[in-house]
């Protein structure tokens, strides 16, 4: 089938431009396009395996997915994740969305860097996951239309994206680098900050205050 972008078009509602412009104007061109792309592929992810999403909550998910990293929604000591989710849930709070709907974004949200759960969860859940590992790992790459894939990318440019991103998480939890404990992006703020050494798990049982019986 030859698919064009509109097949997985923005969705055009008050909600949706709204959450748009916040994201236009709190946000970076890299965090913008990467936001545009991760909401288009986990759209049409949705669409090839026939799942029942909404649209509309999904688009706002993407778009306030990585507003943690921004100052204005950075918190001191939470993890950028759960700053964006909360971020979403006063959004769609102040707009009056059901509150079932508000909890499955903060979800999406909140959990959009953690694998192995999230297909187990709503769709919307489920999709802004697969929607960022194929934008930022590639994840899927050969399984997405080639296409549809090349026009997104061209609408949304990744213009030295995989340096930049990597850049764009450091700089969003650098003032809490304990806050990416137990994730991912542990791995940045090793990278980043000299002889920094994310806690070990295992030193952490060994140290704990109760003793053997």
């Amino acid at each position: 089938m030859n698919l064009t972008i509109s097949s997985t078009s923005i969705p055009d509602t008050k909600l949706a431009k709204e959450a748009t412009q916040i994201l236009r104007e709190q946000s970076t061109d890299l965090l913008y396009n990467h936001s545009l792309r991760v909401y288009l592929f986990a759209a049409e992810q949705g669409r090839q395996q026939k799942l029942r999403f909404d649209p509309e909550l999904l688009y706002v998910s993407a778009a306030f997915h990585d507003l943690g990293l921004i100052k204005k929604y950075s918190s001191a000591t939470e993890r950028f994740e759960v700053d964006g989710a909360n971020a979403v849930r006063q959004f769609l709070t102040a707009h009056n969305v059901p509150e079932e709907q508000v909890q499955t974004a903060w979800e999406a949200i909140a959990l959009h860097t953690t694998p192995g759960v999230t297909q187990y969860m709503k769709p919307e859940v489920a999709l802004l996951f697969t929607g960022v590992g194929l934008d930022v790992l590639g994840e899927g790459f050969d399984n997405f239309p080639a296409d549809l894939r090349e026009q997104i990318v061209k609408e949304y440019p990744r213009h030295k994206f995989k340096e930049g991103i990597v850049k764009a998480f450091f700089r969003g939890f650098e003032h809490k680098p304990g806050s990416t404990f137990g994730t991912v992006k542990a791995d940045v703020c090793e990278r980043y900050i000299p002889g920094y050494k994310s806690p070990n798990f295992c030193d952490l049982i060994a140290n704990s205050p109760f003793p053997n019986s």
